[in-house]
């Protein structure tokens, strides 16, 4: 089985930054790729970013430049750095990973940015 825990959501103001960070332990391997989504209210969840084989990364154009994700293999970790955060990036945010086609997701953690 596969346990994703994430950690380093909270309140920030306009402009601030946060680190989030996504300690997966199980049937992890390096080329799995792992991410993070998001879910504002009333909106559906979206991809934010993502990193497959520890290499080749992807963003959603609205935080591309603002946000930075990356992966320590030897932790199992992978961390999302957000800079320049906006209102408009307050969501919870889900740590994810793939394996063999299976989505496995961790319990959220909420990111609040005032105004």
């Amino acid at each position: 089985q596969v346990q994703l825990v994430e950690s380093g959501g909270g309140l920030v103001q306009a402009g601030g930054s946060l680190r989030l960070s996504c300690a997966a332990s199980g049937s992890i391997v390096r080329d799995n790729p792992m991410g993070w989504y998001r879910q504002a209210p009333g909106k559906q969840r979206e991809l934010v970013a993502r990193i497959i084989s520890g290499i080749t990364t992807n963003y959603a154009d609205s935080v591309k430049g603002r946000f930075t994700i990356s992966r320590d293999n030897a932790k199992n970790t992978v961390y999302l750095q957000m800079n320049s955060l906006k209102p408009e990036d307050t969501a919870i945010y889900y740590c994810y990973t793939t394996i063999l086609g299976t989505y496995y997701w961790g319990q959220g953690t909420q990111v609040t940015v005032s105004s």
